[in-house]
């Protein structure tokens, strides 16, 4: 059975308010995460993501506010990362209403927290983050602490080695595409899916109904967007239509798009 492609919104909050820039910098404000969050699960989107990007301890009492106002409002699976450094930190966000917790930093400095984690909340609530810029021809190193700092970890071993920790998920972010709206790094996505078995959701370049699309068919299970639903570059009912029309199988939203938008899409 073909397991259905996955459209996931992407939310970066710092301060309570969802931002986005490019290449993890030049970051502009969005809006409100939970207005947003609730909009995007009414058009179709199959999760959302919440990272609070400035992972600071006094933002935790803010986040977790949002987090708890956002769970009772959507009906689609919640994922929140950002400064969780402990099973506590998990804890947390899954008291507040998460259902998986994505583990970037912390995991890097200490790989058997994700192993802890798993063993604790069991595997299907772990999401290893992984933020992978190239350095080579088919060589792609990882960085930590929202892309500043330089780890020396090959991004394909990191992911086998928070696979075999526990990782239930991989979310692979492209930093040389983040926010340049160019494309997914096709070759970095298919490089790791290729590597592991559990699914690994892409991030980092979405431009068009196009751009998911390859990325999707370069292996990886879900495709996340930011930039590109905060700014009305891409709406997810219609994306989703262009999809089907390429014959993959997704999850169709209560809400049909338009004939004008699917014929927009389609170009």
């Amino acid at each position: 059975m073909t397991l259905r492609k996955r459209i996931i919104a992407c939310l970066d909050v710092t301060d309570g308010r969802v931002v986005k820039g490019t290449r993890f910098v030049d970051l502009v404000d969005a809006g409100d995460p939970v207005e947003l969050a609730s909009r995007y699960a009414d058009e179709g989107a199959d999760e959302i993501t919440i990272l609070d990007i400035g992972a600071t301890r006094d933002a935790r009492p803010a986040l977790l506010g949002i987090i708890g106002r956002a769970a009772t409002l959507l009906d689609v699976p919640l994922c929140v990362g950002g400064g969780v450094r402990s099973l506590d930190d998990a804890a947390a966000f899954l008291d507040a209403g998460a259902d998986k917790v994505a583990v970037n930093s912390a995991a890097l400095r200490d790989p058997t927290l994700v192993e802890r984690l798993a063993d604790r909340l069991g595997s299907q609530s772990v999401v290893v983050a992984i933020d992978a810029a190239r350095f080579a021809q088919d060589a792609w190193r990882v960085r930590a602490v929202s892309a500043t700092e330089e780890t020396g970890r090959d991004a394909l071993a990191w992911a086998r080695e928070a696979v075999d920790r526990g990782a239930g998920e991989l979310l692979v972010t492209s930093i040389d595409r983040d926010g340049t709206r160019s494309g997914y790094d096709l070759e970095l996505t298919g490089a790791i899916t290729a590597s592991v078995r559990v699914p690994v959701v892409a991030s980092g370049g979405a431009g068009s109904a196009d751009d998911v699309a390859a990325v999707l068919e370069a292996g990886a299970s879900a495709a996340l967007l930011a930039s590109t639903l905060h700014f009305d570059i891409l709406r997810i009912g219609s994306l989703k239509a262009a999809l089907v029309a390429r014959g993959m199988s997704v999850r169709i939203p209560a809400t049909a798009p338009s004939m004008e938008e699917v014929v927009a899409w389609l170009g």
